[in-house]
């Protein structure tokens, strides 16, 4: 990381930019371009690893793509606001704190699996506890995001890291 003065390691503020950043935007292969889809998630740390969970519909390009590559960038950030120059352009910034995530992408098949995505997706969303039951994971397909490597970095004025 080039800004070692802005880099976060401890894992718990990790976790924290994680919980309130609540949209994920999903990085993919695609043949010219990359291609880039927000999403709500769920996650769960286990192992040293961040796992992520999204819902999709059950066909689109985004499926399409993961089962090309599997290998996906996630990016999540939150805290962001600006930070005036007054009268100098040159003098304005923002504040934000932010984790990128390399992964790889696979397409859950196992229903009790769906369900604890699904649950940790909208525990993540509403900060409430949901029952999900197969039906409802049926109607859905779930992306599975687990972490090959993240990093995390903030600039803050209000919250010290």
């Amino acid at each position: 990381m080039r800004r070692k003065d802005r880099e976060v390691t401890d894992i718990n503020d990790i976790l924290r930019i994680v919980h309130e950043a609540k949209i994920l935007h999903l990085a993919l292969f695609d043949t010219d371009y990359p291609y880039i889809v927000p999403l709500h998630y769920g996650y769960e740390f286990l192992d040293g690893k961040l796992v992520f969970y999204m819902h999709s519909a059950k066909e689109g390009y985004k499926l399409d793509l993961i089962k090309q590559d599997q290998r996906v960038c996630v990016e999540l950030d939150c805290d962001v606001n600006l930070v005036s120059g007054g009268e100098s352009p040159c003098k304005y910034s923002a504040t934000f704190a932010s984790v990128i995530v390399r992964g790889i992408a696979t397409i859950v098949d196992d229903e009790q699996e769906k369900i604890h995505g699904l649950q940790l997706l909208m525990q993540n969303q509403t900060d409430r506890h949901f029952t999900i039951d197969g039906n409802m994971a049926k109607s859905v397909v779930v992306i599975k995001v687990v972490s090959d490597s993240f990093t995390a970095k903030a600039r803050q004025t209000q919250k010290n890291f």
